[in-house]
C-alpha cells in the first residue's frame, strides 16, 4: 500500500499548476446547474400546483369530477375543505378537495 502514496506524491510534484480562475468556473458551473434545475423541475411543478389550486378553488355544486382514485361523480355539496360526491343513486361520498383530479364537461357521466 505504501507504493500508492509515493506515486501520488510523484504525480503532484510533476503536475501543472492549477489555473487561476478554477474557483470562478466551479461557482459558474453550480449556478448554471441551479438555473437548469429551476427551469426543468421547480418551475413546471409550481405551475402544476397553481393550476390544481385554481381547479380546487373553482369547484361548485353540479360539477362532474374525476377523483384521484378514479371515481367519477357529481358534486352535491362543497365545504371549505371537503366535497360531497354522488357516485350512484343513494351513494354519496365525502372527499377532500385536494383529491379532485379533473373537472369533466357536463353530461360526461351520462354518456359513459
Amino acid at each position: 500500500m505504501s507504493f500508492f502514496i509515493a506515486e501520488a506524491a510523484a504525480q503532484a510534484q510533476g503536475s501543472a499548476p492549477a489555473p487561476q480562475n478554477a474557483g470562478f468556473l466551479n461557482i459558474l458551473l453550480l449556478v448554471g446547474l441551479f438555473v437548469f434545475m429551476y427551469f426543468m423541475i421547480i418551475r413546471p411543478q409550481r405551475k402544476r400546483q397553481k393550476e390544481h389550486q385554481s381547479l380546487v378553488d373553482s369547484l361548485g355544486k353540479g360539477d362532474e369530477v374525476v377523483m384521484s382514485s378514479g371515481l367519477l361523480g357529481k358534486i352535491t355539496e362543497v365545504d371549505d375543505a371537503y366535497v360531497t360526491v354522488k357516485a350512484a343513486d343513494n351513494v354519496e361520498l365525502k372527499y377532500q378537495k385536494a383529491s379532485v383530479h379533473a373537472v369533466l364537461p357536463k353530461g360526461t357521466i351520462k354518456a359513459i
